[in-house]
């Protein structure tokens, strides 16, 4: 595997604050790949940013009363402030309405026309009669003609993913007046000729067989159903100006420059400090670079066609992707997260409930990798109490509270390794290594699953040794039971903090770890696990977890229903 990681989760949009399913779906498991990466020593450069030119970013702002500029500068900050508390480790969280990223989407398309695919097209629009202007795709919502979903977007529909143009929709409205007063006019806008690139996308998707099915699923049914050109201006005011003679009331649309963000955020991360970072040699004839994108499976679309259409169609030695991880929904108690509608958990929400390892755990154990999952209170209190609670926290608090109690807060001497040592060092290393495995390979479930083998064995090791007991008729043998266990707080603690960082890190802080101790486990794990020494002092930290109580599921359950429907 090369040494250099670059990793980019697809950008949350600016109108607010992202709930359970968004984090689920793209920014959590990009940055529990990073943690663990960087845990094995690799070099990694985690990036992301708000999206923020658009048609909702005008809407929402207009809405707030603020210039839509003033907006998206407050709603970054609220954005950035949440991913950090929900310890999502960013190198760098930028802005796609950043200087950088306008200069670097102007120079995309300037090369793409160069080459021959970008080209100047007559279209017909909608305009609307009540806005008195022309109205982008955002701007204009009503009934998907594929799949009957009454709130699809002029450019795509979130029900069942198809990109759509305006005059697909049925019944359409604009989404500034609600007014359905429409009637379509001619105008001119600029095109992507993706479909020049179609033979090229389709040899660079199978030479990646690596995907996963679903990423791999959705690039090649749009090859197959024909790419077509794609219209990348706008009649918007907020944006990357076009450059060109009569588009002065034009911006390049939004899909155009956003995913360009991604070099824009790593370019904005290597200016705060010119003299040691390069930008260049993370994305420009990078072939030293792994390079690993995550999303939900509406962008699968757009980063595995139109945004390598448009990396191939500079013919400039600009990064590919080399593993796309896509994602199912999450789904709310059997439906939808509605933000409008007040259903569901935002991220914000969640922090004021419980801290954020209790939901980074239960979100990756139920990641939507191959399917659909859904979020139920019952379920999430459930696991959070078997897991978290009578698992992980159970084992390092008593272990750590007895040896402090029974051996004046250091760490014993252990005597002789015996059978049953062997036994608990041979199973923790053939689950180690599925660890690693699985979360090299994105398989995020089965990782929390294999961690929580692992602190299983833990248990039954302590509860087979119980120290308490034999600590009356065999010390030597206690002692030893002692010293391992105390060992397995500590290695619980690492291989856990790719998921769990927060508890990871309480941990670290009572057993006073130095770097070099509290690095990712090698082999043979009976040195692993004697590398916190007798005589050490102990501390143990407050409890790890609390249990949630069958009142709290009721409570939250209601709270977060959502609104009733008006008949």
């Amino acid at each position: 595997m090369p040494k250099r990681h670059l990793i980019t989760s697809a950008l949350p949009y600016i109108n607010g604050v992202k709930h359970l399913g968004n984090l689920v779906g793209s920014m959590l498991p990009a940055d529990v790949y990073a943690r663990y990466l960087r845990a094995r020593d690799y070099e990694v450069l985690f990036i992301c940013a708000t999206d923020e030119h658009g048609t909702p970013a005008e809407i929402s702002a207009l809405e707030a009363g603020l210039g839509v500029d003033e907006y998206c500068r407050l709603q970054h900050k609220i954005q950035a402030d949440v991913c950090r508390r929900f310890e999502l480790s960013f190198d760098h969280f930028g802005r796609s309405s950043s200087r950088q990223n306008h200069q670097l989407t102007k120079h995309f398309a300037r090369e793409l026309e160069k080459r021959g695919f970008i080209e100047e097209r007559p279209t017909r629009q909608v305009y609307s009669l009540e806005d008195r202007r022309f109205l982008p795709d955002r701007y204009i919502t009503g009934t998907c003609p594929h799949c009957g979903y009454t709130s699809a977007r002029g450019d795509q529909c979130e029900s069942c993913t198809r990109v759509l143009d305006p005059t697909d929709l049925l019944e359409p409205r604009s989404a500034i007046s609600g007014s359905t007063r429409l009637e379509i006019r001619e105008t001119r806008h600029l095109f992507l000729l993706q479909s020049k690139l179609s033979l090229e996308l389709r040899n660079w998707i199978e030479r990646h067989g690596n995907w996963p099915r679903l990423t791999r699923s959705i690039a090649l049914k749009w090859l197959d159903e024909g790419v077509q050109d794609r219209c990348i201006t706008r009649d918007l005011s907020w944006g990357v100006p076009v450059e060109r003679p009569g588009f002065e009331n034009k911006v390049f649309y939004v899909w155009f420059d956003a995913p360009i963000e991604y070099i824009g955020a790593t370019e904005e991360w290597a200016d705060a400090d010119p003299a040691n970072r390069d930008w260049k040699s993370w994305w420009y004839g990078a072939n030293d670079v792994h390079y690993t994108q995550f999303m939900a499976k509406d962008n699968i679309p757009f980063h595995t066609i139109v945004f390598p259409a448009m990396i191939l169609g500079t013919r400039e030695p600009w990064k590919l992707a080399d593993f796309i991880m896509g994602f199912n929904w999450l789904t709310y108690e059997g439906g939808k997260f509605s933000t409008s509608g007040k259903r569901g958990v935002l991220m914000s929400d969640a922090l004021e409930i419980l801290p954020a390892d209790y939901w980074r755990y239960w979100l990756l154990a139920n990641a939507p990798e191959s399917n659909d999952s859904d979020f139920a209170w019952e379920l999430f209190a459930g696991t959070v109490n078997k897991d978290l609670v009578g698992v992980f926290g159970n084992f390092v608090n008593r272990i750590l509270r007895f040896a402090i109690s029974r051996f004046d807060g250091v760490l014993p001497s252990g005597g002789t390794i015996g059978s049953a040592e062997e036994r608990l060092f041979s199973d923790l290393s053939a689950r180690l290594t599925a660890l690693e495995q699985h979360l090299t390979e994105c398989s995020f479930r089965k990782a929390v699953q294999d961690l929580r083998g692992m602190w299983v064995s833990g248990n039954t090791y302590l509860d087979n040794a119980a120290p308490w007991k034999a600590i009356q008729s065999d010390p030597a043998r206690a002692m030893t039971a002692v010293q391992i266990s105390v060992n397995l707080v500590r290695f619980f603690g690492v291989i856990s903090e790719p998921v769990l960082p927060g508890s990871s890190r309480r941990i670290a802080v009572a057993l006073k770890c130095t770097a070099d101790e509290w690095r990712w486990p090698s082999r043979p794990l009976v040195d692993e696990l004697a590398v916190l020494t007798p005589g050490r002092p102990l501390e143990a930290p407050d409890l790890l977890f609390r249990r949630i109580e069958e009142g709290e599921v009721r409570a939250w359950s209601q709270q977060y229903a959502g609104q009733p429907k008006t008949p």
